[in-house]
């Protein structure tokens, strides 16, 4: 799972994680017993702190062939009223080493092709791809 975390100033958060390079969006598995939306929710609050409330849209599904051979990540989005530049955000994952809230007109260099894709998705009008 992963989960765009949008504010009205057109922020989003992003993590850097302690074992990869780069940022990516806040996500990870799904728990035994728990739904998809309820795990990127999770997910979001435990690498980055800030507690999703809002509605969530599926964004797309793809395959991450470099993963394993049956890795396929779902992305949501939400669009939140809180101020991500002032929201506190406390890792509590000991796999992310930082949480940041970027603009969306100006993401870290370090950023993703897929993080990136994945936002281009969701708000650029982009083609959904099959790959992550």
């Amino acid at each position: 799972m992963r989960l765009i975390v949008r504010d009205r100033a057109d922020r989003v958060l992003l993590v850097r994680h302690t074992y990869t390079a780069g940022w990516h969006l806040p996500g990870g598995g799904v728990d035994v017993g728990e739904t998809a939306q309820e795990a990127a929710v999770r997910e979001c609050r435990e690498e980055t702190g800030y507690q999703v409330d809002a509605p969530l849209r599926l964004v797309g599904v793809q395959f991450n062939r470099t993963y394993s051979n049956r890795d396929h990540v779902v992305t949501f989005a939400a669009e939140v009223d809180d101020d991500l530049s002032t929201a506190p955000l406390k890792v509590q994952a000991l796999e992310i080493a930082e949480a940041i809230a970027a603009p969306l007109a100006d993401l870290p260099q370090a950023t993703t092709a897929p993080t990136r894709r994945r936002l281009a998705e969701a708000y650029d009008g982009a083609p959904s791809t099959v790959d992550w």
